[in-house]
């Protein structure tokens, strides 16, 4: 990290579909830490501070800052990264940026989640004013009242409210100039990424009426509102986020579960998904986001080019188990069992004979069975 940038934690593989996660004022990235872990299993998440947060250099902001100002470096973050087109989720002043990144810079983002936060927030003057007292005063007197602003009767995190303390006190007021200036109402109609609100029913910065707002404007926008939540949801009901951020980013996953079915039938799947395990799930996860959610989905090669790209791969490694599997696909996929043999064939001169004899083997095996499944005689179970 370099004072240009921002402070971000990267977290998930690195050829995984990018998410970033933008904060609320006065936190950190530590604000994701209970959900964050989990986005990484199938996404490259990368988290990042606002300026004098967190390890962010207070000298990327000033008096006047703008969110357009904070979303340019964000963009500036995400090309420092190679990121060009990601997902994007953010808290409160997070949020406000995403929302201006889904309006000005529409090519970025794939798909956007807005949390806690508004469209605009209840005008100038009181940014303004705590903006005067900040620089007079310092920090002290508003950590005080972070629970009560950010958190539900009884819960705090403490982790949060000492970044609160550390905050910058020049760079939270330009912060607070910036959610002053801003407003974004006129735009939402124009926003085009998938967009999803999340809302705490006891928020008393952004209550829900500020995101349905939103929601009603965005076109195809969806709505949660999360009982037990106030302006952190993030930190509070870390569960209930997760599963909200999951199911609008991992559509691959949805579509891949889809796919595998139409390919592998819904007898194979059913079994998979009846063997799974707490220790196993992450990795039906993986296959189904990536495996059939983003290669199988692809449409640069059809699915009866990518059997016989399977197939072969298959005699290549010796996976014989698969092999029997992806003929039956093959032939759900249009092949037909002289095609077969010719890529099992082709395996001969470039995998070796005895791979391709193994190979012969397994699928005849299939074959006869699929031709006795035919003629009624059921598929004995392996």
């Amino acid at each position: 990290m370099t004072d240009t940038l921002l402070n971000h934690r990267a977290e998930g593989p690195a050829s995984a579909p990018p998410l970033l996660l933008g904060p609320s004022l006065g936190t950190s990235y530590a604000l994701w830490d209970k959900v964050a872990p989990e986005l990484s299993v199938t996404h490259r998440v990368i988290r990042w501070d606002l300026p004098g947060h967190g390890g962010s250099s207070a000298d990327l902001i000033g008096p006047g800052a703008t969110v357009a100002d904070l979303a340019d470096l964000v963009l500036a973050l995400a090309d420092a990264l190679g990121v060009d087109r990601f997902a994007y989720a953010g808290v409160s002043l997070g949020g406000a940026v995403g929302l201006h990144l889904a309006v000005h810079h529409p090519e970025r983002v794939s798909s956007l989640a807005v949390i806690c936060s508004s469209a605009h927030f209840n005008g100038a003057k009181p940014w303004q004013e705590r903006a005067e007292r900040i620089r007079r005063e310092g920090m002290d007197w508003l950590v005080e009242s972070a629970d009560a602003r950010w958190f539900t009767p009884g819960f705090t995190v403490p982790e949060l409210v000492r970044d609160h303390r550390n905050t910058d006190p020049d760079a939270y007021a330009a912060c607070c100039d910036a959610l002053a200036a801003y407003d974004l109402r006129d735009r939402l109609a124009g926003i085009s990424a998938p967009t999803l609100l999340v809302a705490g029913r006891e928020d008393p910065a952004t209550p829900p009426a500020h995101l349905r707002e939103i929601a009603d404007a965005v076109p195809g926008a969806a709505l949660v509102e999360l009982p037990g939540a106030s302006h952190l949801a993030p930190a509070e009901r870390p569960e209930a986020v997760l599963t909200a951020l999951r199911t609008h980013f991992d559509g691959d996953a949805e579509r891949g579960m889809e796919v595998r079915r139409q390919v592998l039938g819904d007898a194979h799947v059913d079994r998979a998904q009846a063997r799974q395990t707490p220790f196993t799930a992450r990795f039906q996860d993986f296959i189904s986001h990536y495996a059939w959610g983003e290669i199988w989905t692809d449409p640069t090669l059809s699915r009866r080019e990518r059997s016989m790209i399977t197939l072969t791969a298959l005699v290549a490694h010796g996976h014989y188990d698969e092999l029997a599997m992806h003929v039956r696909a093959a032939r759900r996929n249009g092949l037909t069992p002289e095609e077969i043999g010719a890529v099992l064939l082709q395996t001969a001169v470039y995998c070796g004979v005895p791979a391709a004899n193994s190979a012969f083997a397994t699928a005849e095996r299939v074959l006869a069975e699929e031709d006795a499944e035919e003629d009624g005689a059921p598929r004995k179970e392996r």
